[in-house]
């Protein structure tokens, strides 16, 4: 049934227009099954004065308020570039999914008070077969939820959504901790009530934060998965006609708005118009292929020139033999006797730079000949 309806809302739709539409169908399902689950959570709550299953009940209005931020995010998130955002507005929604964290967050420093005034004087909860019943049911609206996220989120992509379900599913953890909780007071008149909606209270908070920490590090630019650089570097190892690449840098304005850079080693015979071409072809198909913008710096290697080559291969044998995971590229043998390249400094490197520096000016003094170096240094986080 989700399928067809989804087939129904994207039939004849671009891919952003898809993309949005998804998006809004998952937040109007989230915020109407939520809303079900609030009122429903907090009836029972009231009447069975347990606080902890109006924790509960209150996750669930927090989770209506993140269905209507999701809704408001994929629509701010579809409007075109203009002159003020020239990159489209798609980090919006990391913005809206910010906000729901925050949400989550004060819904659970309230919670956490009122669960301590109630470890400090407990109260007899009133529970019944109904209130099982009610609890059990939104178990299952959860369970519903988690697979409508998921299938919706692989559908386009979102890392919203992807967050969506992921606290769907913490909520199907603090409601079976409700029922537990409820299951053992009935049988025992044993008053922890207020010891587990302390306790869910905590998990509500440390949710938040989390999510705090995901949407922040997509709003700064964080690194790219593992697969998405795989992907790209199988991709560029595929043109027979370059001679190598390096310092691929990935960034993103939103989900379908990414953006690579790369410095491309090519024939330095070739001629400028042929090298043109062959670095339009490679921009084309990471577009075409895997919606990346990609820009490609050409790199010119003299693989015709004898010294050239020698210099460069004794170069490399110089660093492998500092044992450091060194690496170089951009070799330049200048008129004014200088070698120029760019060393690239792997991620936890103990040494100290300048001495790693003075190190290599001696042996290649030793073992090339008395060159001045002129050493750019690389740290490139995605090796």
């Amino acid at each position: 049934m989700l399928e067809r309806l989804v087939e129904k809302i994207i039939k004849n739709k671009s891919q952003e227009e898809q993309r949005t539409k998804v998006g809004q169908l998952a937040g109007t399902l989230g915020l109407i099954s939520n809303i079900i689950l609030f009122f429903g959570k907090f009836f029972i709550g009231f009447i069975a004065n347990s606080v902890s299953i109006m924790a509960d009940a209150i996750n669930s209005l927090s989770d209506m308020i993140s269905s209507i931020l999701t809704l408001i995010g994929f629509k701010v998130a579809a409007k075109p570039a203009d002159k003020e955002h020239p990159y489209g507005h798609e980090r919006f929604e990391y913005i809206s999914g910010l906000a729901v964290s925050f949400v989550i967050i004060i819904v659970g420093f309230q919670f956490l008070q009122s669960s301590f005034a109630k470890i400090l004087e407990p109260e007899s909860t009133a529970f019944s077969i109904r209130i099982f019943i009610v609890l059990l049911v939104s178990i299952v609206i959860k369970i519903w939820q988690i697979n409508m996220y998921k299938r919706l989120a692989q559908k386009i992509g979102s890392q919203t959504l992807q967050a969506s379900g992921k606290d769907s599913l913490n909520d199907i953890f603090t409601t079976v901790t409700v029922l537990f909780s409820a299951l053992i007071e009935y049988l025992t008149n044993w008053r922890i009530d207020g010891f587990i909606g302390f306790i869910l209270a905590l998990y509500i908070i440390y949710t938040g934060l989390r999510m705090i920490k995901d949407f922040i590090d997509e709003l700064l630019g964080s690194r790219p998965s593992d697969q998405e650089i795989r992907v790209m570097e199988a991709r560029l190892a595929s043109y027979p006609s370059i001679l190598g690449y390096h310092d691929l840098l990935v960034h993103n304005y939103g989900p379908q708005s990414k953006f690579a850079s790369v410095h491309v080693e090519v024939d330095a015979s070739w001629s400028l118009t042929y090298a043109h071409q062959v670095i339009d072809m490679i921009e084309k198909d990471f577009q075409e292929n895997l919606a990346v913008e990609l820009v490609c710096h050409l790199d010119p290697v003299a693989i015709h020139d004898a010294y050239y080559l020698e210099v460069n291969k004794e170069l490399m044998n110089i660093l492998a033999d500092l044992g450091e995971g060194l690496k170089m590229h951009d070799l330049r043998i200048k008129s004014n006797n200088t070698l120029q390249f760019d060393l690239v400094i792997p991620e936890g490197i103990t040494e100290d730079e300048d001495q790693l520096l003075a190190e290599i000016r001696q042996a290649v003094n030793e073992r090339i000949g008395n060159y001045h170096l002129d050493v750019r240094l690389d740290h490139n986080y995605l090796l």
